[in-house]
């Protein structure tokens, strides 16, 4: 198989609909680096762990069919090795996603074709020969092409992060293409979800997170999903922009929090419900005209 990373479809890519809004969306979360405030660099480090749970958790899910939970993914990112009561297969998924999840670790900043398979090991996909090899050379052939001279830097520039997600977005069409994706064959898709976040670290870009629900839709793309008139490249990047935007916002947004301002506020819509309450249990009662004002 050979690939070549179309620039032009890559140009003709970053002015798409779904592409330019998931850019900005990803641009406004960047341009808050760096952090330098205590708060926000301890929630940044709580969404991380965050989002491997909820990784692995999607994951080991798509892996056994079975209802795997939050509780259940955070007690094996905790170093749980069986959960009472819970089905043993359901923790050794977890388990596999989160070696496979830790293993890709790396990938960001050595762009190494190597744990990707291992990657697929670890979660139990079998790719044949021809598909493994047909995957190391997209990656590398895209790798020369985006990070000829290593990880690139964030950026908070809309344009050049639309470039960047564009080429991300054409470049895994060819990866899903290149291991025989599809409703049918699901499994083929999980490893590709670890190394759609480890382009992303290596170009610069923030991580993007997909239910299970979300992954099985992603690897039925494979089987000509999206309008008639449009490439797999274009399908793939109308599933997957709007999914890396509202993520990005999530991102953004659990960084800003601030558990005073929360606690706040939350005490501000508890008065405010209790007052309407009030006014709603009284609000058949007539007013005395001779009775003096009372503030609530």
């Amino acid at each position: 198989m050979n690939y070549v990373l179309d620039q032009g479809e890559v140009v003709r890519m970053a002015a798409r609909v779904s592409v330019v809004k998931a850019a900005r969306q990803g641009a406004g979360l960047v341009g808050l680096w760096p952090l330098d405030d205590a708060k926000q660099l301890d929630n940044d480090a709580k969404y991380g762990e965050t989002l491997q749970v909820r990784m692995t958790r999607s994951l080991a899910r798509v892996m056994t069919d079975e209802d795997v939970t939050i509780p259940d993914a955070e007690f094996v990112y905790e170093g749980a090795q069986d959960i009472p009561g819970r089905p043993q297969s359901l923790v050794d998924a977890l388990l596999a996603a989160n070696e496979a999840y830790e293993g890709m670790s790396g990938f960001g900043e050595s762009g190494d074709a190597d744990l990707v398979t291992h990657a697929a090991t670890a979660l139990g996909t079998v790719w044949s020969q021809e598909e493994a090899g047909a995957a190391r050379l997209v990656l590398a052939q895209v790798d020369r092409a985006l990070c000829p001279q290593g990880p690139l830097e964030p950026t908070s520039d809309p344009s050049v992060f639309a470039t960047r997600l564009a080429s991300i977005c054409t470049a895994f069409a060819a990866l899903m293409k290149a291991v025989g994706c599809g409703r049918e064959h699901v499994e083929a898709v999980l490893p590709l979800v670890l190394v759609l976040n480890g382009l992303c670290e290596r170009s610069g870009l923030p991580p993007l997170f997909m239910t299970d629900e979300q992954i099985v839709g992603l690897a039925g793309l494979a089987d000509g999903g999206g309008k008639s008139s449009d490439s797999q490249a274009d399908a793939l990047a109308d599933y997957i922009c709007p999914l890396a935007g509202q993520e990005w916002d999530r991102h953004r947004q659990d960084i800003l929090w601030d558990p005073e301002e929360a606690k706040r506020k939350a005490k501000e819509d508890d008065e405010r419900k209790s007052r309407e309450a009030l006014n709603a249990k009284f609000a058949h009662v007539p007013e005395d005209p001779d009775k003096p004002p009372v503030e609530l």
